[in-house]
């Protein structure tokens, strides 16, 4: 489907502003989950390709919003973005603004009526026509509305403009065959359409090759990768095909589904040497009557019973979670249950949600939605509970020596603390001291410590003497000093600063908990 409004505030040939090519900037403004950032990275790449470059803090010549229909006020929080950039755009003709992602491909006619001054919008089927749609609207001086009802071309063969040096995301499906009933994305992203695992691993190891010694394998429903081309065992023969990859030391996936969780993905987890001892698991609801409501084909037995198998054969396994609170018709009793599978669940980190109605899925029409003040009381009991046990295991940390792999991104208090941050192999958030005397990680570089204290969403390592810590230089860390160098951008901390120079770049990371 395409369609064109009128854009009175588009440039024109007449104006410089807007001519394509050289010397245009560009932003891409990101909400939503994993699935979007990854998109995000294909936005940038395209844009990159077409001649665009970053805007570097600047206000851009062009600004991508990548939207989600998923999280609770998505809609909200994108025309207020778009009333901001009104006033910009007006005093700025050649400025353009376009419109990505699952909201878009949900309200489509509906962005241009709100917001006239949007220059173009794209559904998620068709990521590759961003850079077209801004040369046809700013040619046109018209608004370009374009909305793909099935996938274009697989987004992974498209150019890409990688958040991180050393960590990337690789989409192995698109899509979602599931019809629960609180999720707009099947409508969205369609059915699911899988990669053939040679190009799967192709991408993986371009990213080796650029010294990335981290990948997270992206689906919607990751596990049941290999469904389109019939092969039940496909998910776990791409983890262990992932550990034959050389220089690949950590590999994950996000995110599954119980239902379709198998003992051989367990097998492939627990014998892969780079596959890490973390899985996220979504629970949503320990009712097996919300479960049924919900359409999640999986009772509270079969997810209590992965964990176990997961943890017999992965005893340090930190395990997280999806939950949403408040889903209509969940009484007392049912989330009393939710609470008891938490309990016993011991999950290292919980996203936790409160049902809202989302236009468009069969959970919006059901009966006995539940007035906010329940939801909210029950939200502040299930995060009181999560907090608890999340601060007890990480307090069974304390005295083990961890290999954390260092970030670009620093604690909140790191020009205090002097602390550098990084990520355990179980995804535990880790920051450390570097002694004194002792040499600094660059982004990539891996560091082994011993945890000092903890706390409920991270952990802390501060080593008495030089003796307590060991650095390992890796091909990651080259590759981030070659990334500094090309953007002329700051080295990496030396040992007697480190931890004072804060640094944003890097693969986005995931809070400890979502409210």
């Amino acid at each position: 489907m395409s369609l064109t409004f009128p854009s009175p505030a588009t440039g024109t040939e007449n104006d410089p502003a807007g001519d394509a090519g050289a010397h245009r900037t560009y932003q891409v403004r990101t909400f939503g989950c994993q699935m979007n950032v990854h998109d995000s990275e294909r936005m940038a790449g395209m844009l990159e390709a077409a001649g665009y470059v970053p805007a570097d803090g600047a206000q851009a010549d062009v600004v991508v919003f990548n939207t989600c229909a998923v999280r609770e006020n998505a809609d909200n929080k994108l025309y207020g973005n778009l009333g901001q950039l009104a006033p910009i755009k007006a005093a700025n003709p050649g400025m353009q603004i376009a419109v990505g992602g699952c909201l878009a491909q949900k309200d489509r006619e509906t962005i241009l009526k709100k917001a006239p001054w949007v220059d173009a919008v794209f559904g998620t089927h068709n990521v590759g026509a961003l850079p077209a749609l801004l040369d046809r609207a700013r040619h046109n001086n018209e608004a370009q509305l374009e909305i793909l009802e099935s996938l274009d071309v697989f987004p992974s063969t498209l150019p890409t403009k990688r958040d991180s040096v050393y960590s990337g995301w690789v989409s192995i499906s698109v899509g979602c065959n599931n019809t629960c009933t609180f999720c707009i994305v099947p409508a969205l992203r369609g059915k699911e359409k899988d990669r053939r695992p040679g190009e799967i691993l192709a991408e993986v190891q371009a990213l080796v090759d650029d010294g990335a010694i981290e990948v997270t394998l992206l689906g919607q429903n990751v596990n049941s990768y290999g469904v389109e081309f019939g092969d039940r065992q496909a998910f776990s023969k791409l983890l262990r095909a992932c550990g034959e990859i050389p220089g690949l030391e950590r590999v994950r996936f996000t995110s599954p589904h119980p239902a379709a969780f198998t003992d051989d993905v367990i097998d492939a987890m627990a014998e892969t040497a780079n596959v890490m001892p973390q899985l996220h698991m979504p629970l949503q609801s320990g009712s097996d009557k919300v479960l049924r409501d919900m359409k999640r084909s999986y009772r509270s037995a079969k997810f209590l019973g992965i964990l176990d198998k997961v943890r017999a054969k992965m005893p340090h396994a930190a395990i997280s979670t999806d939950i949403i609170v408040g889903f209509p018709g969940e009484t007392e009793e049912d989330f009393q249950a939710t609470l008891d599978v938490v309990e016993k669940s011991r999950f290292a980190t919980a996203f936790t949600f409160q049902y809202s109605k989302r236009p468009g899925t069969p959970a919006a029409d059901l009966p006995d939605q539940l007035p906010k003040a329940v939801v909210q009381e029950r939200f502040e009991r299930l995060t009181a509970l999560q907090d608890r046990i999340a601060a007890e295991e990480n307090a069974k940390q304390l005295g083990r020596r961890v290999e954390v792999m260092v970030t670009a991104q620093s604690g909140r208090k790191s020009e205090e603390t002097h602390r550098l941050s990084g990520r355990s192999q179980d995804q535990r958030l880790v920051h450390f001291t570097v002694p004194e005397g002792a040499p600094a990680p660059r982004p990539g570089d891996l560091v082994t410590v011993t945890i000092t204290e903890a706390a409920a969403f991270h952990l802390i390592a501060d080593p008495a003497t030089a003796a307590d810590y060991s650095l390992r230089r890796s091909r990651a860390g080259d590759a981030w000093d070659r990334a500094q160098a090309d953007s002329c951008g700051a080295p990496a901390p030396s040992a007697a600063g480190a931890g004072r120079t804060g640094v944003s770049l890097g693969m986005p990371s995931l809070p400890a908990r979502s409210s």
